[in-house]
């Protein structure tokens, strides 16, 4: 496994973004103790930037496959407007648990709608469109989620999918773990799709960011 960047880096990234709010802090303390997986938290930096995204971008409407902690639908939750909505997917009924009890304390409880069972069940309920897509959930489910999602995104929306690169272990071809197969062969796939355009950021465990074609965009 390797380490992207240095602890140094990270630290001093951390340190150089707008510090994340208390009710962040307390849930991410909290789930550290509580749940499974810790590491799973998007954090400050990344819950940062994805505010930024859905901010940057005016969405008005925002989807989440994998909500976990909830920590990563609060972040673009503060990036909508008081009338934008979001709706988070989330398989585990402890973790939806342990996110709405959050979510309810915050100032955008009435933006977020937490959907618990299987994301593929609900986003075919869901009509869309969506301006944002934030896919974070099992590995071997990125490419389903993807072309589940791809058809209900809006003209100018974008698609973040976390963990791209894995630790590094997409550069390891030998590794037939299914995790690492899974995500080696999406991010080939999306090199090569000419609907979309997307760019692989090194920020955390990798986010690719995905929009339609220019050419598409262009019709």
């Amino acid at each position: 496994m390797l380490s992207l960047t240095s602890e140094e880096i990270e630290r001093y990234a951390l340190e150089h973004t707008t510090p994340q709010s208390q009710a962040l802090a307390s849930l991410q303390s909290e789930a550290t103790e509580t749940l499974s997986s810790p590491q799973m938290l998007s954090g400050p930096v990344e819950g940062r930037l994805l505010e930024l995204l859905v901010s940057s971008i005016r969405a008005r409407s925002v989807l989440e496959i994998g909500t976990y902690a909830g920590y990563s639908a609060l972040s673009m939750a503060a990036g909508l407007p008081p009338d934008g909505k979001l709706v988070t997917c989330e398989i585990s009924p402890e973790r939806a648990q342990f996110a709405l009890g959050h979510i309810a304390k915050s100032p955008y409880a009435d933006r977020i709608e937490v959907r618990v069972g299987p994301a593929l069940d609900t986003i075919a309920k869901l009509e869309g469109p969506f301006d944002l897509v934030f896919i974070d959930a099992d590995k071997t489910g990125y490419r389903d989620y993807f072309e589940a999602v791809l058809g209900k995104l809006s003209p100018h929306g974008l698609i973040a999918v976390d963990n791209t690169l894995w630790s590094g272990r997409v550069l390891a071809a030998d590794d037939e773990d299914p995790d690492t197969r899974a995500l080696v062969d999406f991010n080939q796939m999306l090199a090569r799709d000419e609907r979309v355009s997307c760019v692989m950021l090194t920020v955390r465990d990798g986010i690719t960011l995905i929009g339609h074609s220019t050419a598409r965009r262009a019709r």
